[in-house]
């Protein structure tokens, strides 16, 4: 059984950093699209990064652009999310996630492309 597992969550301060990590090693063929998805209670879930099945294009919401990168090791078994600046905004349930079609060369923020995810890992920023 596919299963993807989040860490690197936490409770940190205004302009720190963390890096986030997902375990992907369970999937047979790892060569799909993944990104990073967050949530607040309340909200709908929110694409932050995505990174084609390649593995050489990337894409991030406008509210992390410059401050998050999204980047996996060379057998696509752990997906990482790099965050630096972080705001109070940025707090709330983050879920990586393997969409299930190879798509094109680019790839996609909404949460409708993808159908595996994880169990997800909480991030809080205080001021």
């Amino acid at each position: 059984q596919v299963q993807l597992t989040e860490s690197g969550g936490g409770s940190v301060h205004v302009g720190d950093s963390l890096t986030l990590s997902c375990d992907t090693s369970t999937m047979i063929d790892r060569n799909y699209p993944r990104a990073w998805f967050r949530q607040v209670p309340g909200k709908e879930r929110e694409g932050v990064a995505c990174i084609n099945f390649i593995g050489d294009v990337t894409d991030y919401a406008d509210s992390v652009t410059g401050r998050f990168s999204i980047s996996q090791d060379s057998a696509k078994k752990t997906l990482y999310l790099t965050t630096h600046d972080l705001r109070p905004e940025d707090s709330a349930m983050y879920f990586c996630a393997a969409a299930a079609r190879r798509g094109g060369l680019s790839c996609s923020l909404s949460s409708v492309e993808y159908n595996t995810w994880g169990q997800g890992t909480q991030v809080t920023v205080s001021s």
